[in-house]
């Protein structure tokens, strides 16, 4: 059997991981035979949204790794405390999260610099031949992780598309549906919700990745 450790950045689309996205990528670790431990950075977050409104709290403050424990059940520890050889995979939810608080995309765009404790983690795994998986935005960070040339999708949103390149990556169209697979450096994405209309199709795509990654584990 293999066991993923998956990174969470918070909880909450807008300022955290997108939670319909955490919970579908624990539940297919699940379907297709996987065990996995939830890890996330002790960091404050870049900010606290209000998803009722879509705008920014001011004057709040929360915690990556205490508001990540709410989609995990608790069951959830601090990144640095992650072994890679205790793996055999790594997994990334996104949601604004892996854009704002494990990097800074959403600020910086193609001038992105990546958390360094995670950062450090990834390419661990990367170094090792462990297969990661990167969902919605967060492939994003695939060519700072697994270098130069990394292939990789978040679907067919060309400005996103084109901060890919400018930053080193290769973008992959692709279907909400599907994940897309760079085999040569064992990387696996999906758009997820930067297409899905709906959970199931945000399932179908997360499915696939899944699948694709333990694959490679």
């Amino acid at each position: 059997m293999s066991k993923v450790a998956v990174v969470l950045a918070g909880c909450g689309v807008y300022d955290g991981a997108e939670i319909n996205e955490a919970v579908l990528a624990l539940l297919c670790l699940e379907q297709q035979g996987a065990s996995y431990e939830c890890f996330a950075p002790d960091i404050p977050q870049l900010h606290v949204i209000n998803h009722l409104t879509g705008e920014p709290v001011e004057g709040e403050s929360r915690n990556v790794l205490v508001e990540a424990a709410r989609i995990a059940r608790g069951n959830i520890r601090d990144l640095t405390l992650l072994k890679v050889a205790d793996f055999d995979a790594l997994l990334v939810p996104g949601g604004f999260g892996a854009a704002k608080n494990l990097s800074n995309f959403a600020v910086a765009g193609a001038e992105m610099a990546v958390q360094p404790d995670f950062l450090q983690l990834a390419r661990a795994f990367h170094d090792s031949g462990k297969p990661i998986g990167l969902i919605c935005i967060a492939p994003v960070m695939a060519a700072a992780i697994c270098g130069e040339g990394a292939q990789c999708t978040v679907g067919d949103d060309a400005e996103v598309a084109a901060a890919i390149e400018a930053m080193g990556g290769e973008h992959l169209q692709c279907p909400v549906s599907e994940a897309r697979v760079d085999a040569q450096r064992k990387l696996v994405t999906t758009p997820a919700y930067m297409l899905a209309g709906r959970v199931s199709e945000a399932y179908d795509g997360i499915s696939a990745c899944v699948k694709e990654l333990l694959a490679l584990a």
